[in-house]
C-alpha cells in the first residue's frame, strides 16, 4: 500500500461549539431585501398602529418581523425557531433595521392584544402589495376562454380549518367552570379529517391562476361564511378595478357550503359556479319536464370510470328568495357505497351545479368540468399546509392569529417575485 503524506497541511479542531447558519436564513435575507426595496415594512411601521400599556421599547415592525421569519422559515413550532434562531438574533433583526429581538412572551403578549382595526390595516397593506406588483414583467395574469373567445378571471373561494385538542376535564358541582385558553379563538365544529375537539375556519381568496392568495377571514368554529364571502366579494372587486377588469368577467368557483339561493342573492353582479346543495330545485316542474327529456350530454373523467348524465336546465329559482340562475343537473346510478355527494332517489344519484354561465359560452359539460376542475385549488391548499402550515397556533387571540395568517400569506405571494420557493 502506498501512502501520500504532506507535511504542509495542518489539520486544528476544538471543543468549542460553533453554530451553523440556519438552511433557511439565506431566504429570510432575499425575501426581507425586497419587502425593503418595495416600501413593504416602513409602510406597516407607519400605517399599522395600536394602543397598548406595556409596549416597552419595542415597535409594532418588531414582533411582525418575527412572524414574517417563521413563515419563511417553515419551522414547526415557534419554541422551535427561537431556538434555531438564538444564536443569530441580532443579524435577523438587522435585515429589518431593527436591533433586539422580542422575546417569545413579549410576542405572545403583543398577538393577544393586536387589535381587529390593526388587522384591518394589515390586511388592507397586504392587498395594495399585491395590487402594486404584478407577478410578471408584462403584468400577465392568465385567464380562461370560453367557447366565444371571451376572456374569465377565474378565483376560488374556500374554507379550510385549523382543529385544536382539548383534555378531558372533570366536571362536578364543586368545581368551576373550566376555562380553556383557545376559547376566544376556537370553538365545537366540523374537524374534517383532523383531530381535534375544536376548530378555527377561514375562508381564503385566490387566483386561479397565478396561485396568489387574495385574503383570509377567519372565525370561531364553523366560521361565518356569509360575512367571511362578503369581506371575499370586496376584495375580488378591489383586484378587478386595480387591473381595468369589468365585474361581468369575474368567475367565482365555490363549494357546496354555498349552494343555497341567499348566497346567489349576495353574488350579485358577478359570475360563479358552484354545487347547489338545496335539493327541492329537483321538485321544481322545469327540472322534472327537462329529466324526462333526452340528456344535453355525458361527462366523465380520465382517472375515474363515473360517467354522469348532464341535463342543462336554463332558468330556475332556487330557494325561498327564487333567485334565479342555470341549473345543471347531473345523474349516475346508485352504486355499492352510499355516494358522498347528491341526493340519491330511486336508485339514481342527483348532483346539482349551479351557474350565471351563458349557455353558449360553456356547454353542461363545460360547467361541470369548470368545477370540477376546483380540485387544482385543494393541491394549493396542501402545498401551504406543507410549507407554511398557516393554520397552526401562533395566538390565543383572534386578531393575533388572523395577524399571523395574513404575514403567511404574504410571505406565499412573496416567494414567486424573488425567484425562491419555501
Amino acid at each position: 500500500m502506498n501512502t501520500i503524506a504532506d507535511g504542509s497541511v495542518i489539520i486544528q479542531t476544538s471543543s468549542q461549539s460553533v453554530p451553523s447558519t440556519p438552511s433557511w436564513f439565506g431566504e429570510v435575507a432575499l425575501i426581507v431585501e425586497q419587502l425593503c426595496k418595495q416600501g413593504v415594512l416602513a409602510a406597516i411601521d407607519e400605517r399599522v398602529h395600536f394602543a397598548r400599556r406595556r409596549f416597552g421599547h419595542y415597535e409594532v415592525i418588531d414582533f411582525l418581523a418575527v412572524l414574517f421569519g417563521y413563515a419563511i422559515s417553515g419551522e414547526r413550532t415557534l419554541e422551535a425557531f427561537y431556538e434555531r434562531l438564538g444564536p443569530w438574533a441580532e443579524t435577523f433583526m438587522a435585515l429589518f433595521n431593527r436591533e433586539q429581538l422580542p422575546s417569545r412572551s413579549a410576542l405572545s403578549r403583543f398577538l393577544a392584544s393586536f387589535t381587529p382595526a390593526a388587522v384591518e390595516a394589515l390586511r388592507v397593506l397586504f392587498l395594495e402589495d399585491l395590487l402594486a406588483r404584478p407577478l410578471t414583467k408584462e403584468g400577465q395574469r392568465g385567464e380562461l376562454l370560453d367557447r366565444t373567445s371571451v376572456q374569465w378571471e377565474v378565483f376560488d373561494i374556500d374554507g379550510t380549518r385549523g382543529a385544536a385538542r382539548q383534555r378531558a376535564l372533570p366536571k362536578t358541582e364543586d368545581l368551576p367552570p373550566a376555562q380553556r385558553r383557545l376559547d376566544e379563538v376556537c370553538a365545537a365544529g366540523y374537524t374534517g379529517r383532523k383531530r381535534g375537539e375544536v376548530v378555527r375556519t377561514r375562508t381564503v381568496v385566490s387566483q386561479a391562476h397565478t396561485y396568489q392568495w387574495l385574503g383570509s377571514f377567519g372565525n370561531r368554529g364553523n366560521g361565518e361564511y356569509r360575512k367571511e364571502l362578503a369581506h371575499a366579494l370586496v376584495v375580488i372587486r378591489r383586484y378587478l378595478a386595480a387591473h381595468g377588469l369589468p365585474q361581468a368577467r369575474a368567475l367565482l368557483r365555490l363549494d357546496g357550503l354555498y349552494g343555497t339561493g341567499a348566497v346567489i342573492a349576495d353574488l350579485a353582479g358577478l359570475s360563479f359556479v358552484m354545487r347547489g346543495k338545496d335539493y327541492t330545485v329537483l321538485d321544481h316542474p322545469a327540472v322534472q319536464a327537462r329529466l324526462h327529456l333526452p340528456p344535453d350530454s355525458h361527462f366523465s373523467r380520465p382517472e375515474s370510470t363515473l360517467v354522469r348524465t348532464l341535463y342543462d336546465c336554463p332558468d330556475v329559482p332556487v330557494g325561498p328568495e327564487g333567485c334565479r340562475c342555470r341549473v345543471v343537473v347531473a345523474t349516475h346510478p346508485k352504486g355499492p357505497m352510499k355516494s358522498r355527494v347528491g341526493v340519491t332517489r330511486q336508485g339514481v344519484v342527483y348532483e346539482l351545479f349551479f351557474t350565471r354561465l351563458p349557455q353558449d359560452a360553456f356547454t353542461a359539460s363545460d360547467v361541470v368540468a369548470l368545477y370540477l376542475h376546483r380540485g387544482a385549488f385543494e393541491p394549493v391548499l396542501a402545498d401551504e399546509d406543507q410549507e407554511q402550515d398557516p393554520d397552526r397556533w401562533c395566538s390565543h387571540a383572534p386578531a393575533g392569529q388572523e395577524a399571523w395568517q395574513i404575514i403567511s400569506q404574504w410571505v406565499w405571494n412573496e416567494a414567486p417575485g424573488t425567484g425562491s420557493c419555501t
